[in-house]
């Protein structure tokens, strides 16, 4: 019963607090034959019902027990021959690293500093405060960050041009002067990539790879088709681009990474033979008009002459490739099913909810319904009085009311 300060005093109100606290309450069954209720309530119950039979448990598969953290290993290797002017590029000249992994790239362009050696040599100009038109300008020591070396503390001038920069010591003749930028590589349109996958479901103890064993000679002439070929992990690059749909020119100019993901989603209530992973591509890096979008690195190729040390300086542009691999499994397992099965048979009692705060805030006007709905027994109440309304009320536990009837 409810408690109300203004009208009991505060030891009373206690007291109706802690015995209403055992007080018991059970469901009163009573028929309301309103038929937009009816409709409200059957609709309520139709859909409650779809969510749990199409949604949790054909779609999710609710009762199933899943793994979500498979192990896996990832091994890669690329082929292909290409012709760079009079030179011929195999793996070993374009490929890094050379030993596979989840991780690999290739060289599509490069820009190539010849012949550099320690020595002395102007900054480049566009470095902050390398411009000068007297030693007093340059600072010896002096390091910047976004320069090639530290300076001497001379001003000399910009190799063949009239004006000056700040000597530093560094490799030199530096790269932003006397870099040659070769032609792209567009016949790595057709190098392929073999991507050998094995992931490990530890809980289900079963061991799956992306190919079947035994088929040296199949793999030796096949590339990957979604549908002829789903066992052949042999991709062109080409492929790979459109697939992540880029332009493999693009490509070439200012190299990409791209995410190459492997899904493999299990039902191991099935022969596990049939779980065949899906392959997605897609670019991870920003390339936006971004200063830094693309991929690039650089590498030197060191050697002597005459006794002195000299290097070739190679910055490379390129596709980078990462492997990423996601793994989901699932098998019967009576515990999520029971659980599952519990929570749609409680949730089945929204509609109830759902319509009695319909019926008693929109429909019941005239408090019909809730004088009904809502009875208070005790064993100190009187037997109650041989009346039409008594008996219907008390006769029995179900009651059955008419849209539009009097009581």
């Amino acid at each position: 019963p409810a408690c109300y300060l203004r009208k009991m005093g505060f030891r009373d109100c206690l007291r109706s607090c802690f015995l209403g606290f055992f007080e018991y309450e059970t469901p009163k069954v009573m028929v309301v034959k309103n038929r937009t209720l009816g409709v409200i309530y059957r609709g309520v119950h139709l859909l409650v019902t779809t969510y749990f039979i199409w949604y949790v448990f054909i779609s999710q598969k609710a009762y199933q027990e899943s793994e979500t953290r498979p192990e896996s290993s990832v091994y890669t290797k690329m082929k292909g021959t290409a012709l760079l002017g009079d030179m011929v590029q195999d793996m070993v000249e374009y490929v890094r690293p050379s030993e596979g992994g989840d991780v690999i790239s290739t060289i599509l362009r490069r820009e190539v500093t010849h012949d550099q050696q320690q020595g002395v040599c102007a900054e480049h100009y566009s470095v902050p405060k390398a411009n000068c038109t007297s030693d007093s300008d340059c600072k010896a020591g002096e390091v910047n960050f976004d320069g090639n070396g530290p300076g001497t503390g001379r001003c000399i001038p910009y190799y063949n041009h009239t004006f000056k920069t700040c000597e530093i010591k560094s490799w030199c003749p530096i790269e932003e002067f006397a870099a040659v930028r070769e032609s792209a590589l567009v016949e790595a349109i057709n190098f392929t990539v073999f991507i050998k996958n094995t992931i490990h479901f530890p809980k289900f103890k079963v061991l799956r790879g992306n190919i079947k064993p035994n088929k040296a000679r199949y793999l030796g002439r096949c590339t990957y088709n979604e549908v002829t070929d789903p066992y052949c992990p042999i991709f062109r690059l080409g492929y790979i681009a459109e697939q992540a749909r880029e332009k493999f020119s693009e490509l070439c100019r200012t190299g990409g990474v791209i995410g190459v993901f492997i899904n493999w989603k299990c039902d191991f209530d099935i022969d596990p033979s049939n779980c065949v992973p899906t392959y997605a591509f897609r670019r991870l890096d920003l390339r936006k008009n971004l200063p830094s979008s693309g991929y690039n690195y650089r590498f030197a190729k060191y050697y002597r002459r005459n006794g002195k040390e000299f290097r070739t300086l190679i910055k490379a542009f390129g596709i980078r490739l990462d492997v990423i691999v996601h793994g989901h499994a699932g098998k019967f397992s009576i515990i999520p099913t029971i659980i599952n099965m519990v929570t749609a048979l409680t949730s089945v009692g929204i509609c109830s909810v759902i319509c009695d705060w319909i019926l008693l805030t929109f429909i019941d006007k005239n408090e019909v319904y809730s004088e009904r709905k809502f009875d208070e027994v005790s064993e100190e109440s009187p037997p109650p009085t041989l009346t039409e309304f008594t008996l219907t009320s008390y006769g029995s536990t179900h009651s059955d009311l008419s849209e539009g009837v009097a009581l």
